[in-house]
């Protein structure tokens, strides 16, 4: 997990740019390898949970970016400096905004708003003015339309969070929360526009077309020509991290959703549905569950949203204790620098951030007896599982410092306090 991003510049701070030009990394150290489709999920809010000043290096050197881009984009994928524009989303806002809400400084937070603003508005880079005009990406003219249109979704649902911190703080200076003022409610719109892919008589998010019709045929198995990238329409429907309530709702409710769940996990994906799938080994997938990919990694977590969030511990134990092996076929994916790792450190931790961009962690179920978060100021968090056991996979009590949580989530500022979080397990 700490294998990327890597240090990019001379012993002076010098580093050639994305413009090819030379440039002096002045107030920050400047990084490469951003592999932002996959790490924004887990690994990149591990770095900023564990190393906030690296964090804050992240972020500049991603402006940086920026301001030498002829696009004027942040990254999308960049590797020795360069834009390689592999994969899909504009995930740095992310970052970004993930960072300023869990109060990662350091970064001037104005240019950090007008770069992402600028990144999601951009009118040549993939699907954004169709996107912006018909509230999603129609399929007859963008690739992997309805992955586009869910990611940038959620993109601007953590631009307008972004935002929304601005105008919260009161040291914010008054023209920069004029911007966010306009910013927030434009991106919280732009944050339903997944709502759009809905189709209820399929209970699928499904292409449309720029006539605004659904996709005909259409294989919620299948993971090529159906709109989706390296992943199906049943493993992508559940991509919606940011409005998990409202979704449920559309499902059907609570149990419906549930039922949905754990069909995911207990169906059967056939031999010629797998071949389709992609950066994966078979022992990666948990009946339809595919692990060894990164649209699926926040899904065990999602049965906390639900009336039976044991089954998140059942599914994440399950996961820790069968698809990371010490063996050299060990590892159920392509690793995408970091991002499978920082899952598997979070979850054994016994929390993951569901939703990069707040400041919710979603619970799970600790797979160590004790572990120990070093925080700035001499701080620590400690996670402790009473009575720990491989066969203890139930959850009778979870308390911080001495309280009693009364839901199944953690928020970031809490844990930046300091203290105790102790799990009480015990057998099914």
């Amino acid at each position: 997990a700490f294998m990327a991003p890597m240090l990019y510049t001379d012993t002076d701070g010098r580093y050639r740019g994305v413009d090819q030009a030379i440039h002096t990394a002045k107030g920050f150290t400047n990084y490469t390898t951003f592999s932002l489709w996959d790490t924004y999920r887990a690994q990149h809010p591990l770095l900023t949970l564990i190393f906030p000043g690296r964090s804050s290096d992240m972020v500049n050197s991603m402006l940086a970016h920026f301001d030498q881009s002829p696009q004027k984009m942040l990254p999308v994928w960049s590797h020795h400096g360069q834009e390689n524009w592999c994969m899909i989303g504009y995930h740095a806002v992310t970052v970004i905004a993930d960072a300023w809400v869990k109060g990662i400084r350091g970064f001037d937070p104005g240019r950090a708003l007008k770069a992402c603003v600028t990144t999601a508005g951009n009118k040549w880079y993939d699907g954004i003015p169709e996107y912006s005009a018909l509230g999603y990406a129609p399929d007859d003219k963008v690739g992997n339309s309805a992955s586009v249109t869910l990611e940038y979704a959620y993109d601007d649902y953590t631009i307008a969070r972004f935002a929304e911190e601005l105008l919260r703080d009161p040291e914010t200076p008054d023209s920069l929360k004029r911007f966010a003022a306009i910013t927030l409610p434009l991106f919280n719109r732009r944050s339903l526009h997944y709502r759009n892919l809905w189709d209820a008589s399929s209970g699928f998010i499904r292409p449309r077309k720029s006539d605004g019709s659904f996709k005909s045929p259409f294989d919620p198995l299948s993971t090529h020509g159906q709109g989706f990238i390296e992943g199906n329409a049943w493993n992508y429907s559940l991509y919606v991290p940011h409005d998990i309530p409202y979704f449920i709702s559309l499902t059907g409710g609570d149990q419906a959703f549930i039922n949905r769940l754990d069909s995911l996990f207990t169906m059967h994906l056939d031999d010629k549905h797998f071949e389709g799938t992609e950066d994966v080994t078979r022992h990666g997938i948990i009946g339809n569950y595919v692990h060894g990919n990164e649209p699926s990694h926040h899904v065990p977590y999602l049965y906390n949203y639900t009336s039976r969030p044991d089954k998140t511990r059942e599914r994440v134990r399950q996961i820790v204790n069968t698809l990371y092996r010490n063996e050299p076929d060990g590892l159920c994916g392509n690793d995408d620098c970091g991002q499978m790792s920082a899952w598997y450190i979070f979850s054994v931790l016994g929390f993951y951030p569901v939703c990069p961009g707040t400041t919710s962690y979603a619970l799970g179920i600790p797979c160590v007896s004790e572990a120990v978060i070093s925080l700035p100021g001499g701080k620590t968090f400690t996670i402790v599982a009473d009575n720990y056991s491989p066969e203890n996979t139930r959850v009778k009590s979870i308390t911080l410092n001495g309280n009693l949580l009364k839901d199944n989530f953690l928020d970031h500022h809490s844990l930046l306090e300091g203290g105790k979080l102790v799990f009480g397990l015990t057998s099914p």
